[in-house]
């Protein structure tokens, strides 16, 4: 074996006594050196090789934490209290408490809970001390002294085995009092192999890690050893800022959107029910308006529209207006329309540029956050993101609006894409759009034609081929995910293990 220079000093110096016991601090002195990571990796290497025994022991450190240095301060929360319930003549209670000044107004909940833990009750506001009290100063005295052991080591803490089992485990439960660390304990021997080697492998030579233009300058590395590298060890991943997965999906998306000639349009989070529901023929007694699909909001809890629009919209909903339908029949409410909530969806983005830009052909999408009351599961989260587009142009149609779709899928590296007859409030024909995914058809979004009914108040053109996906579905897609708070979790190392999208 082919020894370093710092195997060669930690040798040198053990064989000075072959017979010791060396740990960290000895070597460290005896061989010069002020970084235990010298004798960590030295002695790890020579322990491989045969040289040197070495031995861990593992222990335990428990320190005071934040809470249990001021605790060392000024006295343990109940203790305080306790002191100064003994002091006091008449029955006291809750707000002779808070006005003595012995807690802070944070502290009086917690006090309270740590008294009734000793016996002592909190009742219509007063407290009730049990006539014997040995046991509660007994309990006391012990948490006292524990607090004060810890404190005496001056930061340096105290092994487990020195300290009362049952204190660290109840101090355990309280926030920040006490804190544990674990420690290794080395030492070293020297075996029969390392006391054998030759006086001549144990003179050091300069070594050579890394070449330099200024070492190259010199004459000394002719006669140096050169450090080999072991190309088939592993090595530490490093770990460097990259984008969120959801973020850097967003940026594909927008990337793949803008690359087939769309543009990015935006709106707000808040609308009305109106533009949200009302613009797409959604019926106002639609099971999507109550209350356990939407957030309807108390501030602005309605937003004024105006009247000639909600009367277009009234047209519609109940006799079909100008557009050859029926409508829903029944009465339609401007109060309703004008009931203040957070979006959807983001077809609220799409239909308001229509209203915009009614004769402009456009090819215009939005990826934007959207609310829905939704119980928190694998699949359903009340806040998510949907991918949104519109064509508006002369000749729009349903074959256009499919191989669209097929163009997006295909770029986003699902080439096998099918669509399926579907029924959605304001769009006719309608779809579903499914990718295949490790054998199987999954259905990713609705698509469709803008009803008449929903273009023809607003005085658009042409046909308006639309079509809305959940970004978080997409990205369990993409990630290989089957749980969609998995995108949410502050999960560090599987962060840091997400591909580049």
């Amino acid at each position: 074996m082919e020894l370093s220079n710092n195997e060669r000093c930690m040798l040198k110096a053990m064989r000075n006594e072959p017979e010791r016991v060396w740990d960290l601090s000895s070597l460290l002195e005896s061989c010069g050196w002020n970084d235990q990571a010298h004798v960590a990796g030295a002695g790890g290497s020579l322990a491989e090789a045969g040289f040197v025994n070495q031995t861990e022991n593992r222990s335990k450190i428990w320190r005071l934490a934040t809470e249990g240095k001021a605790a060392a301060e000024n006295g343990l929360l109940e203790q305080r209290i306790w002191d100064w319930l003994s002091q006091q003549e008449e029955q006291v209670g809750m707000k002779d408490l808070q006005a003595s000044g012995i807690v802070e107004k944070r502290e009086a909940g917690a006090g309270i809970g740590l008294l009734k833990d000793l016996g002592i009750q909190l009742e219509r506001g007063q407290f009730v001390i049990p006539s014997a009290t040995g046991a509660i100063d007994a309990t006391l005295e012990m948490r006292a002294q524990f607090i004060t052991q810890l404190a005496t080591s001056e930061g340096i803490g105290i092994v487990e085995s020195e300290l009362d089992i049952s204190q660290i485990d109840y101090f355990s439960s309280r926030k920040g009092i006490i804190t544990s660390s674990e420690e290794v304990v080395r030492t070293w021997v020297l075996t029969p192999q390392g006391i054998a080697v030759g006086e001549h492998d144990l003179q050091e030579h300069l070594s050579i890690a890394d070449i330099t233009p200024e070492l190259l300058q010199g004459e000394e590395w002719r006669t140096a050893d050169f450090k080999p590298y072991d190309v088939t060890r592993s090595a530490p991943t490093p770990q460097v800022g990259k984008s969120h997965p959801m973020q850097a999906l967003i940026e594909r998306i927008r990337a793949i959107f803008l690359e087939m000639g769309f543009t990015e349009i935006d709106g707000d989070y808040v609308t009305t029910a109106g533009w949200n529901m009302d613009a797409l023929f959604i019926p106002q007694d639609h099971p999507a308006r109550e209350m356990q699909d939407t957030f309807y909001l108390d501030n602005p809890k309605s937003i004024p529209l105006p009247s000639e629009r909600t009367q277009q919209w009234a047209d519609v909903h109940e006799h079909g207006g100008a557009t050859g339908s029926r409508g829903w029949g029944g009465d339609f409410s401007a109060e309703i329309s004008e009931k203040g909530m957070l979006r959807t969806h983001t077809t609220v983005n799409t239909v308001s540029h229509l209203e915009q830009n009614p004769d402009k052909p456009c090819r215009v999408f939005s990826i934007g956050r959207v609310f829905r009351k939704e119980s928190i599961d694998r699949t359903h989260l009340p806040e998510f993101h949907q991918i949104e587009g519109i064509i508006m142009e002369p000749g729009a149609s349903l074959p256009m609006l499919v191989t669209t779709l097929k163009e997006f899928y295909t770029k986003m590296g699902y080439p096998e894409v099918r669509v399926r007859p579907a029924y959605f409030p304001y769009t006719e024909p309608s779809m579903e759009v499914e990718v295949k995914w490790r054998g199987e058809w999954l259905e990713l979004g609705g698509a469709g034609i803008f009803r008449p009914e929903v273009t023809e108040p607003m005085g658009v053109k042409w046909p308006v081929c639309a079509w809305g996906m959940g970004l978080e579905r997409l990205a369990m897609l993409v990630l290989g995910l089957d749980d969609i708070r998995q995108l949410y979790i502050s999960d560090l190392e599987w962060l840091g293990n997400q591909p580049v999208l």
